[in-house]
């Protein structure tokens, strides 16, 4: 009881600090300064021992401020995808209160598929306003981690397989988050991209490799989205911890970058008091997971940043200039937030938010193939039978640490019962998956347990399916282990429970089958030519039922683009090794070893250099109207460009490519264009094309439209690993304008000199 009247005071003081204007007094308070003055102001007042406390863990998700001057804590809050519910002080457990069941918006992989900037802004927005609400400072999240293996049991949370696509889509989501003076945690930094040992394996990755395909998105999150906070990941790189790796946090990111913000360790991320002090790590969190083990009391003071930190500064081991320089970073991230010169009150659970989530689920689902199934044709009275477990499974619990407790969430049988009153929307299981319904004691309240046999549950679904009028299958994998859910990776991409071959005897005897598959990540599709339509949904929060009914009645006109290669199968991905993924251990080395020996292709890069054909390919995505490209142009034939640039340097615009898109079908729709470049013939080994624009164009019927892609100088560069710059080869490039990364409707030569 105590720890919970501690909680509310703590929010209580927030409140009352937030957005207050003062005169007088210490000028810290004064809220007409700037931020960096009134750091400047505060950080003398501060003793040693209120530094330090700042710098690590009071409870589960806060650390403290400075009651004696009236600075803030820190709340942070799991996200990406929603405001976690609130847990007990030292526990996982929800606290069991009755007004934090929270909007929930789509999954990550989803708001990628949108292919939308605005849309990421929005999303950005929206859960800005529930944090703020809840008097949330920091928001973990979002994940810009790449999806190097299908397998990661995490690519649900991330922006897809391409850097360049995952930096376009996380800039705007922050900026919409802290719009609202809440911290994007951008996480998880870096070269975190599986869940197998994810806390003992050290990445093995060339400087490269690491530059250009996996902190670009990082790096366009801070110097392109000002994020005020970064979140370092549990595995290792070059052999240290990355809460505390020299090179990625004191060298890349405070040096190379000039981030200004807050480190935040993952929890439980912290391995070592000395590299954490000197290593760039400036808030410790969750060093004992259940916040009590390890100590006789208050286990928060034995954290590395706690009583350990005190004991070198007073004996001459630490110096004062790192804790100046962590204190310096929290006071800034209060400043910021929860002591903001801006009052930000937020909003929670409102019409727009459910509207934001329904409308970015909508635009995210991805049409993969459609034989004129779609959009479904039900007349007046007619049956429309829906099979599958994922049809009815509530998807928002579970997963891990974006687990959520949402107010509603409408499942697509709901929806499409919603959609089609007049008619007869029946629904049969056909397999049983996973029947759990509850995690961290936040429960859905659903009984899906079933005891029927898989050939009665498939006799059941082919008699209710026998003269229907239209056949939606849903299914696909949900939340548990060994699926898209944290702390484990998937073992396959082939569906569980038997789905293949369900779906194969489904299409023997359904004449126009629609498949609906639901997941975070590719899966394997050998039924796609059995069956008439393929659409991929996703993990799509509150109003997912809703978003999917939108596009499979023809509400919602398709726009969605994968932003990953669906391959046959997981034999055909670049990861063929164990000494790859998930990792090896080597005589004479603590810890797993898991070599990128994959290099800089990943993803659609790898199939395309190999010449390895795909199930679908990425930026793929059909539509229920048809679009014309012609008049491509380049701004300008050839171009001359030195041959290299620092690594801080600004890239400047070279030229742009454009492009005029018709509508040629019947209904509005809207149409992803995707520019890729093709380097030279011969020199150093590089992709056979990468992703370096897009746009997305809304057109009426018979409407046309001019698109401008600007390619800047950075669209053109290589990492110089051995020079440590980025440079751009001279030769004969070709511009490439298409509707995927297969799907090129023009080919631009461009003379670089």
């Amino acid at each position: 009881m105590k720890k919970h009247i501690l909680l509310l005071a703590s929010l209580a003081l927030t409140a009352c600090t937030t957005g207050v204007r003062r005169s007088g007094g210490p000028a810290y308070l004064d809220l007409s300064l700037s931020v960096e003055e009134r750091v400047a102001d505060a950080l003398p007042r501060l003793t040693t021992e209120e530094k330090v406390a700042m710098t690590h863990a009071q409870s589960k998700f806060s650390s403290p401020g400075v009651p004696r001057l009236g600075i803030s804590e820190i709340w942070c809050t799991d996200g990406p995808h929603g405001i976690r519910p609130e847990v007990l002080w030292d526990e996982w457990d929800q606290a069991g209160w009755t007004n934090d069941s929270c909007t929930a918006f789509p999954a990550l992989s989803c708001l990628a598929a949108t292919w939308d900037r605005e849309m990421s802004l929005l999303f950005g927005q929206s859960i800005g306003e529930e944090a703020r609400y809840r008097k949330k400072d920091i928001l973990l999240g979002p994940g810009v981690n790449i999806a190097r293996t299908p397998l990661c049991g995490r690519n649900f949370e991330y922006m897809g397989e391409d850097p360049y696509l995952a930096g376009q889509m996380v800039v705007p989501y922050v900026r919409g988050v802290q719009e609202n003076g809440v911290a994007a945690c951008v996480k998880h930094f870096a070269v975190n991209n599986q869940e197998t040992r994810r806390t003992a394996t050290n990445s093995v990755v060339d400087d490269r490799t690491l530059y250009e395909i996996y902190l670009p998105a990082f790096k366009a999150a801070v110097t392109e989205g000002g994020a005020w906070a970064i979140m370092g990941s549990y595995n290792l790189y070059n052999g240290q911890f990355n809460c505390h790796n020299k090179r990625l946090l004191v060298d890349i990111l405070k040096g190379e970058w000039g981030f200004d913000g807050v480190v935040v360790s993952d929890w439980g991320g912290c391995r070592d008091t000395d590299e954490a002090i000197v290593n760039g790590l400036d808030l410790e969190y969750g060093t004992w997971t259940n916040g009590l083990r390890g100590a006789a009391s208050d286990s928060y003071r034995n954290y590395h940043l706690a009583d350990p930190y005190l004991q070198r500064l007073a004996d001459g081991r630490a110096g004062t200039k790192e804790l100046d320089d962590k204190a310096t970073r929290i006071l800034r991230t209060i400043f910021r937030t929860s002591m903001s010169s801006e009052p930000h009150w937020g909003s929670f659970n409102s019409p727009e938010h459910y509207e934001t989530a329904r409308k970015i689920a909508a635009a995210g689902t991805v049409l993969l193939k459609n034989g004129g199934a779609l959009p479904l044709k039900v007349p007046a009275g007619g049956r429309l039978v829906v099979l599958g477990e994922n049809a009815v499974k509530k998807m928002v619990v579970g997963g891990g640490s974006s687990n959520l407790k949402t107010k509603y969430e409408i499942t697509p049988l709901e929806a499409l019962r919603e959609a089609f009153p007049d008619g007869s929307v029946e629904w049969e299981r056909a397999y049983v998956g996973d029947i759990s319904s509850s995690y961290n004691k936040v429960n859905t309240g659903q009984d899906l347990s079933d005891p029927r046999s898989p050939g009665q549950l498939l006799s059941d679904a082919l008699a209710l399916a026998h003269g229907a009028d239209a056949v939606v299958f849903i299914g696909g994998l949900n939340k548990s282990a060994n699926q898209d859910n944290e702390s484990t990776d998937k073992l396959d991409i082939v569906l569980p429970y038997g789905q293949d071959e369900l779906i194969v005897a489904l299409a023997a005897e359904v004449p126009s089958l629609v498949v609906v598959n639901i997941s975070g990540s590719p899966v394997a599709m050998p039924w796609a030519d059995k069956v008439d339509a393929i659409v991929q949904g996703w993990y799509g929060g509150s109003e997912t039922g809703r978003a999917l009914a939108d596009v499979l009645t023809g509400a919602v006109n398709p726009s969605g683009r994968l932003p990953f290669t669906f391959p046959i199968s997981i034999a055909d991905s670049p990861l063929k090794t164990e000494r790859q993924y998930p990792g090896i251990q080597v005589e004479g080395e603590k810890w797993w070893q898991e070599y990128y020996d994959e290099g800089v292709f990943v993803g659609y890069r790898w199939y395309a250099s190999q010449g390895i054909p795909v199930q679908f390919p990425f930026g793929h995505g059909l539509s229920y109207t048809s679009f014309t490209y012609d008049d491509a142009r380049l701004s300008k034939a050839s171009v001359s460009c030195s041959g290299s640039y620092g690594v801080s340097e600004e890239s400047k615009n070279v030229l742009s490519a454009s492009v005029r898109i018709t509508n040629t079908g019947a209904l509005d729709g809207a149409e992803v264009v995707q520019v890729y470049i093709a380097p030279p013939v011969g020199g150093v080994e590089r992709p056979a094309k990468e992703l370096r624009g897009f746009e997305k164009i809304t057109l009426k019927a018979g409407q046309s439209g001019k698109v401008e892609i600007d390619l800047p100088r950075s669209a053109f560069s290589r990492f110089d690993a051995e020079a440590h710059r980025w440079v751009v080869d001279q030769g004969t490039w070709t511009v490439l304008i298409g509707s995927s990364s297969e799907d090129i409707r023009c080919s631009l030569p461009l003379e670089i000199r």
